[in-house]
């Protein structure tokens, strides 16, 4: 009877050991991963009750993203997360693997279609976040547009990872920044401006880098797009104040 009640306890005691394991991964783990070059930073505030994982993550271009359908099955955890990029709603899937020592989760994560996909490992709370760039000032640059050199100005202000602030030299002057965000080194917004009688999206995407920022930016459905590289506090390129003299 004696050994009955033995295996009857070794049983119950394997039944609670997951959910035992899965209690101690609630908290804050932090990581960063590669994004065209620059890195990210994220970080997971992470509940467990049972079986089931809640929270948040903050890093992405939509912070803090809510964590849905998550689960905790022995050492892996899955859930994913809504996040907007240029204008468009992406669902990131994340799958995480626990280390054997349970201080640290190897996540690979990516969108559903396979478009896109990355790898993070992340530690309970020692990963220092990496500081968000200040794009605060008067950036100016000038782009090609038909063969000819085309200034504009950006006034920003950041709060955080935060940016608004407008567009100067396009047809609609100035040009209200809507959605301006800083996510590692990358700062991203769109404004809207007519042309011929129509209105277009233009999606802008700079990576920041010392005094410049260098963009890509073209309409929303990529019938047009070019670059341009702005830098702080400076004069337009030399040859649009060339054209001015003419």
């Amino acid at each position: 009877m004696r050994s009955i009640w033995r295996i009857a306890g070794l049983f119950a005691f394997l039944a609670v050991l997951p959910c035992a394991r899965a209690a101690d991964l609630g908290g804050t783990w932090k990581g960063a991963f590669d994004f065209q070059g620059s890195s990210v930073p994220l970080t997971f505030h992470l509940t467990v009750t049972g079986a089931a994982l809640t929270g948040t993550v903050e890093g992405l271009p939509t912070s803090p993203a809510e964590i849905h359908d998550g689960k905790v099955d022995g050492d892996t955890i899955s859930f994913w997360v809504n996040t907007d990029y240029q204008g468009q709603t992406y669902k990131l899937a994340y799958k995480g693997k626990v280390s054997a020592a349970g201080d640290e989760i190897a996540f690979t994560f990516g969108t559903e279609d396979g478009s896109f996909s990355a790898q993070l490992t992340a530690e309970r709370g020692t990963a220092p976040a990496a500081p968000i760039p200040d794009v605060t000032g008067t950036w100016k640059g000038a782009f090609d547009f038909q063969g000819t050199s085309m200034p504009l100005t950006f006034h920003l202000s950041s709060a955080g990872a935060t940016v608004t602030g407008t567009v100067e030299g396009l047809p609609t002057n100035p040009a209200e920044i809507h959605e301006g965000k800083v996510v590692g080194q990358t700062l991203t917004f769109w404004v809207e401006t007519d042309y011929q009688g129509q209105t277009y999206r233009l999606i802008y995407t700079g990576k920041i880098a010392d005094a410049q920022i260098v963009f890509s930016f073209g309409t929303d459905d990529g019938s047009w797009s070019t670059t341009l590289t702005a830098t702080k506090g400076a004069g337009v390129a030399a040859h649009a104040s060339e054209q001015e003299k003419q």
